[in-house]
């Protein structure tokens, strides 16, 4: 079949799809991923066709104005993110449009393409899903995202949580009724587009050892393992990062990724005192906000492989991104994390309850001092390197095909039948 998977958004919104992407083209499919031009050369190295949606990956992260010493986590994160991206959604409806009426048997929607490409799915009568990397769905069991860290008991989860779907699907549902009308369905009013998303299929890209699946979701709602970003085949370190590896003890791994604070040049202070302090030797990632530190127990670099690099270091400081949370617990080693905003509280959560985590240090709230005692308690403390091996160990046993691949026969097989 010919399957088109649409996202928007950073590396790590769309990185994960070449993994989905790869599971089902080596099934037999073919497949196409739009997304930002940025990310052709990805898209292509994973052997996968490339289907153009416009802007740029940096229009969909809210402004460092927004950011450092001011917080953005919660409501306020989730408004901005809204804000960001809105501007962008009708071109984007008409190329995903484009994409979709270009031979296409499937559409798999990820991130903020989901309401809209629901909408084209429906009136070219195409099966289709959600395929998203963090548990929109409402449950009991834990607080929405955008209130990561402070549970309301399971009915205020509940509650919260279907405000939080529902603010999910704000900036994009007056488009897609809209498109809905243009296209010759009936529209529908965001209740209607709620009702219907609940019965819609929904597939998340993360471990259910990491996420363990509520009873209440409806059968629709499916765990199917990450979907490991596909590693370009002659990717390979530079000399000098191998050496600067070789020359001393595992260092720590800092970076941000396509966060872009403000302040870069006092975060960057920050990462070389709490390093110095700490007494461990580290790797800067200079990321979207330009993070430039010198020193000969320290090296900068730009992008890197880390399902390479992570198993080298002693332990990994980040914004907790789900694409990044999970490179660090596939890798084994501790995390320290330093969530921004929207789902990055969440994640970081969940990497403490796992007990690989000392626990996350808003990035609002970094200091030198904070940071060097979690890095020294993350690079010294037994237990968060047994417990960052033991679930290394599990996602390794789970990772495979076979969830996704069921999801998607049965996919098929139900558009089928209707």
């Amino acid at each position: 079949m010919k399957i088109l998977i649409a996202s928007i958004g950073s590396t790590g919104d769309v990185a994960p799809y070449t993994g989905l992407g790869r599971i089902l083209q080596d099934a037999g499919h073919h497949v196409a991923l739009a997304t930002h031009a940025q990310f052709a050369p990805l898209v292509s190295s994973a052997g996968l066709e490339f289907r153009h949606l416009p802007s740029s990956p940096r229009d969909h992260v809210p402004s460092p104005s927004h950011w450092m010493p001011s917080r953005i986590d919660g409501v306020r994160g989730q408004l901005a993110a809204l804000r960001s991206f809105a501007p962008f959604l009708p071109q984007i409806a008409d190329a995903l449009l484009t994409a979709a009426r270009h031979d296409t048997d499937v559409m798999l929607l990820g991130g903020t393409t989901t309401l809209l490409g629901k909408a084209i799915a429906d009136a070219l009568r195409l099966p289709s899903a959600a395929v998203l990397l963090q548990p929109h769905s409402p449950t009991a069991d834990w607080p929405p995202m955008l209130l990561g860290r402070h549970s309301l008991g399971r009915i205020g989860n509940r509650a919260a949580g279907q405000f939080a779907a529902d603010l999910y699907l704000a900036g994009s549902a007056p488009l897609a009724r809209k498109m809905r009308v243009e296209l010759g369905l009936a529209a529908e009013p965001l209740r209607r587009q709620r009702a219907a998303l609940t019965r819609w299929p929904i597939w998340y890209g993360f471990s259910p050892s990491v996420v363990p699946r509520p009873r209440e979701w409806p059968d629709t709602t499916r765990i199917s393992g990450y979907w490991r970003p596909h590693s370009p085949p002659h990717w390979r370190p530079s000399s000098l990062l191998k050496d600067f590896l070789a020359a001393g003890p595992p260092p720590v791994y800092i970076g941000f990724g396509s966060m872009m604070p403000a302040h870069t040049e006092r975060l960057a202070r920050i990462a070389l005192t709490a390093l110095r302090r700490a007494r461990v030797r580290g790797i800067i990632h200079t990321g979207w906000a330009g993070l430039d530190v010198s020193g000969s127990d320290v090296l900068t670099i730009h992008d890197t492989c880390h399902q390479w690099l992570f198993p080298r270091t002693a332990a990994v400081v980040h914004h907790c991104g789900p694409g990044t949370a999970a490179a660090g617990l596939r890798a084994g080693v501790p995390t320290v994390p330093v969530p921004v905003y929207n789902d990055q509280t969440f994640w970081a959560n969940r990497l403490r309850h796992l007990g690989v985590s000392p626990g996350a240090i808003a990035l609002a709230d970094l200091t030198p001092e904070r940071l060097a005692e979690a890095m020294a308690h993350a690079t010294r403390a037994p237990a968060l390197r047994q417990a960052a091996e033991t679930i290394s160990a599990t996602l390794v046993a789970e990772e495979g095909p076979d969830l996704t691949l069921s999801a998607f026969d049965d996919l098929i097989r139900t558009h089928a039948t209707l």
